[in-house]
């Protein structure tokens, strides 16, 4: 970037840092050292990650969802513990770094963490199946923190379909329709990133609050079922939610795209779905060995905020890396520190910065106050949800 887009970038993420959508440095701390985070000290840099706090402070970075991942694979009781594991290694982290590090579960907390210097640390639950079909355990996540669920992972839900399984429910179910409204009632964000097409818009039309996508992509500049369309992210500008523009390559780039359906192919043929996050991974680690995977750049990112902006309106856009949730990152963004690379690259294309401030974080800050007021108002009305999967799906639910 030149001299001028640089000091113009670093001055605007002073006013506006990021408060980015999805980062899943705790499943990361799971699998390289047990949550040892002596082992893992990521107040250093140059960690085995695409996280740690200097890098995160290169990049800007003043607010961080923490994803509470746990693979699809695991299911019913065992989901539940692992995502709790998950949610005790972001508050351990936090304690341990309280100087960088705050955790925020409102809008107001978010930003006095920011004002005092501190990054702002959220946590976002990804995939239903970590309540295990239970509203009691949904509760008691938003009780520990848990600021945001998205509806699926990779794998449907009995009440949810995954954009990467095949369909089954057309949508929600009756109980996922009282999930997304139970939510509401606490205000726990509807998160979109993951879910089918139709899950998206069934979730739109039972919704009282606005949405988010933490981590997601335009459909239309890259055919990848994890990304919105447009029609949805039309609905999304009247919902008054956000999409957080993502930076996974095969979600980012055509040519990636392409290389991908052929990865998944080959893995299909030695027993290995692309749906089963941990094992394709491993599969296109072994793949790239023999078949290079063609190069993402920050281009492509940017010319998913283009679309996302023209379609929903720069007043419904973030960014959602998923750093430490994939293996390989686009070129200029390839850890924490690239976001001003981005927003540089966007100021030249004309981007105000009004906008790259609403693009930075102002959005998902308003974004998270109308949650907040809109369930104030919800609750007063009707109290904790008792349903259960067998009372409003049957005994097959």
């Amino acid at each position: 970037m030149s001299g001028t887009t640089g000091a113009r970038v670093r001055a605007l993420l002073e006013r506006h840092p990021v408060l980015d959508g999805h980062n899943d440095l705790p499943w990361a701390a799971r699998e390289l050292v047990r949550y040892d985070w002596d082992r893992l000290d990521v107040g250093l840099a140059g960690r085995p990650t695409h996280t740690d706090l200097p890098r995160l402070r290169a990049g800007g970075v003043g607010g961080q969802f923490w994803s509470v991942y746990v693979p699809s694979t695991l299911q019913g009781d065992q989901a539940v513990t692992a995502t709790l594991e998950q949610v005790d290694a972001v508050h351990t982290m936090v304690r341990r770094y309280a100087g960088d590090l705050a955790l925020a579960t409102t809008r107001a907390q978010v930003e006095d963490a920011m004002a005092r210097g501190r990054i702002a640390s959220l946590i976002g639950a990804e995939g239903g199946h970590s309540i295990d079909s239970s509203l009691g355990a949904l509760r008691m996540l938003f009780a520990l923190g848990v600021r945001y669920l998205t509806l699926t992972h990779n794998d449907n839900t009995p009440w949810a379909d995954s954009a990467t399984d095949e369909p089954v429910l057309g949508g929600l179910s009756p109980f996922g329709r009282e999930v997304v409204r139970e939510m509401n009632r606490l205000g726990m964000v509807v998160d979109l990133s993951h879910v089918s097409a139709d899950t998206m818009r069934a979730a739109l039309d039972v919704t009282e609050a606005p949405v988010l996508f933490s981590h997601s992509s335009a459909r239309a500049v890259c055919d990848h079922p994890r990304n919105v369309p447009d029609d949805v992210l039309a609905r999304v500008a009247g919902n008054r939610g956000v999409c957080m523009v993502t930076f996974v390559p095969k979600f980012v780039s055509p040519a990636v795209r392409e290389w991908d359906l052929e990865a998944t192919d080959a893995a299909a043929a030695e027993g290995v779905s692309s749906a089963d996050h941990l094992a394709y991974s491993a599969f296109t680690t072994r793949w790239r060995e023999e078949h290079p995977m063609p190069e993402a750049t920050v281009e492509d990112v940017v010319r998913h905020c283009e679309h996302v902006r023209e379609v929903a309106g720069v007043e419904h856009m973030g960014l959602g890396g998923d750093y430490d949730g994939c293996d390989v990152l686009p070129v200029g963004l390839e850890d924490v520190s690239g976001y001003p690379r981005l927003l540089a690259a966007l100021a030249d294309r004309g981007w105000s910065d009004a906008e790259l401030g609403m693009l930075t974080s102002g959005n998902v800050l308003r974004l998270l106050g109308d949650v907040e007021e809109r369930a104030a108002d919800v609750a007063a009305t009707r109290g904790p949800s008792l349903a259960t999967i067998e009372d409003l799906d049957g005994a097959a639910g």
